[in-house]
């Protein structure tokens, strides 16, 4: 009897989203990276890119996985719906820039930028499942939960969404996209 209440406890933290730590409202941390778009390698400064508008910024375990495969298939497939609204799409790993180079062409489509996140960023955006893995070249490396932000060009998070399923990712942050558009016309 309590065996399987023991394992159904167990599973529920598996089963139940994660949440976002930073909250709406929030000021988002900035920082510079290196990343990839379209094969090519990309420097980012967060507040470089909210210069031109919200950024949606979205983390994700790692690259050339199911999940993240899918996820980054489906933002490259809304790309032109973001980039009506005004916003910029820039995905977030603790993968290599090579690794994320191969990976913007694959599952991007060479459409939106992917980049490092650095322990730093990890932490500063609390994005953390708490895990490593070794990569084929020996190096260990954390792995970041499913988390997408939008932030608008003030640096304020106005939309957060922490779930390890890649659905509602997509909908959820263009939703947020189109609202804070509608409130800011150009």
């Amino acid at each position: 009897m309590r065996l399987p209440l023991f394992l159904a406890a167990l599973a529920l933290p598996l089963a139940a989203p994660a949440y976002a730590a930073l909250n709406e409202g929030a000021r988002a941390p900035d920082f510079t990276t290196d990343g990839a778009i379209a094969g090519k390698s990309f420097h980012l400064h967060l507040a470089e890119q909210l210069k031109k508008g919200p950024v949606v910024l979205y983390f994700f375990p790692a690259a050339f996985t199911g999940g993240c495969n899918a996820e980054a298939k489906a933002f490259a497939q809304s790309i032109d719906k973001f980039k009506a609204a005004g916003a910029t799409v820039i995905g977030m790993s603790a993968d290599s820039v090579p690794q994320l180079k191969k990976f913007s062409t694959a599952h991007c489509a060479g459409k939106f930028a992917v980049a490092n996140a650095s322990p730093k960023v990890i932490a500063d955006y609390d994005v953390s499942l708490g895990q490593t893995f070794k990569t084929p070249e020996g190096v260990e490396r954390a792995v970041t939960d499913r988390t997408s932000y939008v932030i608008a060009p003030d640096g304020t998070i106005i939309y957060a969404h922490s779930d390890m399923s890649p659905a509602g990712h997509i909908t959820g942050t263009l939703a947020a996209v189109r609202k804070w558009r509608a409130d800011h016309p150009r």
